[in-house]
């Protein structure tokens, strides 16, 4: 029987987890609180004004949600099929949601209260957003049309019709009030100017769109469809400058994070990818149960909240105790302080010696 020689192979090392500056910032984040809503989750916005209430739209209402206590607040239940795209104005003193009849409805954030019907789209209204001027809102249809309204007149002012498909995405520039995007499931996005009520232009993303966002200098805006993000240059023609794929199902939200320094993206695929505004590199993932569909994330980055496709909601807050960052400088200020002090004499801490009788002095 013939013998065998055994291989000699080689045993490798296993490299550990390269551990950078953001994986240990967003490993602060807490454990996820979950909580249970009665269907998908179609939009998560923050109030941007403290303590930063956070509205889930979802079935046929939007919920406002206190961060902390992870409890209802606020239940605005005004609408008689499926509610969209529930959006904080920039002051936080109001907030439009769009619904399956086509109708816009302003809520006054403080109550209940309906304060405006906007009534003029013939399909579902998926999103709107405020302008920067705080007196206009952008909705963008199924009806193929993305209209201009007038809070205080409920008229519409411009209406564009450029799209041969839903429009399900749409944006408006933080630094020009008079320049808003839309995308739609045509995979075409449209950049307008209310002052001359023209298309500026119109490029392809190449899939359906699924979100648009501004960075906050106005100049730069992402499109998400299909598993790509697409960057564009708006000051240079809409020129593509750059684009990634790091998810491997639609991506369906996308979010500024850390004060504009990070773009944070939710896809199908059950992740969230976090990525630097200046490489448009991956800096962390977060992980999930389930299909993510919106997401949401707070001034600051306190709170992160994702809905996902089956009715759950993940909470999850930032832990940061900095009380304990304090403390080491405290301490080394103090030692710093008594190793500079000038000493004249020592002291030596001895033991004193046991004393005999004969040690004793005895007067008779």
């Amino acid at each position: 029987m013939p013998q065998f020689k055994p291989l000699n192979t080689k045993k490798y090392i296993k490299t550990g987890k390269v551990v950078t500056p953001d994986t240990l910032y967003w490993k602060q984040l807490s454990v996820p609180t979950l909580v249970k809503e009665f269907g998908a989750i179609d939009y998560v916005d923050f109030s941007p004004i403290e303590p930063h209430y956070f509205a889930v739209t979802c079935s046929v209402r939007v919920q406002v949600y206190n961060p902390i206590t992870k409890l209802v607040v606020k239940n605005l239940s005004r609408f008689q099929e499926t509610a969209y795209g529930g959006t904080f104005r920039q002051d936080g003193r109001l907030l439009v949601a769009g619904d399956e009849q086509g109708f816009l409805k302003l809520f006054d954030s403080s109550s209940k209260n309906v304060l405006r019907l906007f009534k003029g789209h013939k399909a579902p209204v998926h999103r709107a957003q405020f302008t920067q001027d705080l007196l206009h809102i952008a909705s963008f249809s199924d009806d193929r049309t993305v209209k201009l309204w007038d809070i205080g007149t409920e008229k519409t002012t411009l209406t564009f019709a450029e799209h041969e498909d839903y429009v399900r995405a749409g944006a408006v520039n933080p630094m020009s009030p008079d320049t808003l995007i839309s995308g739609g499931y045509d995979g075409k996005i449209k950049m307008y100017d209310t002052r001359t009520q023209n298309v500026s232009f119109s490029i392809d993303h190449g899939s359906p769109v699924e979100s648009l966002l501004f960075l906050p200098t106005g100049g730069i805006f992402i499109s998400a469809g299909g598993t790509e993000m697409r960057v564009w240059d708006a000051f240079a023609g809409c020129r593509l400058l750059t684009k990634v794929s790091q998810h491997h199902k639609t991506i369906t939200s996308l979010r500024l994070g850390s004060n504009g320094k990070r773009i944070l993206s939710g896809s199908l695929d059950r992740h969230v990818k976090i990525y630097d505004v200046a490489t448009y590199q991956t800096v962390h993932t977060l992980d999930f149960p389930n299909a993510v569909l919106s997401l949401g994330v707070a001034p600051g980055d306190q709170t992160v909240v994702a809905g996902m496709v089956d009715g759950l909601i993940s909470i999850q807050n930032m832990e940061i105790d900095r009380n304990k960052e304090a403390k080491p400088k405290r301490n080394a200020n103090k030692q710093r302080r008594l190793t500079s002090m000038k000493v004249d004499h020592n002291i030596r801490d001895e033991k004193t010696p046991k004393l005999y009788s004969y040690d004793n002095l005895h007067l008779w």
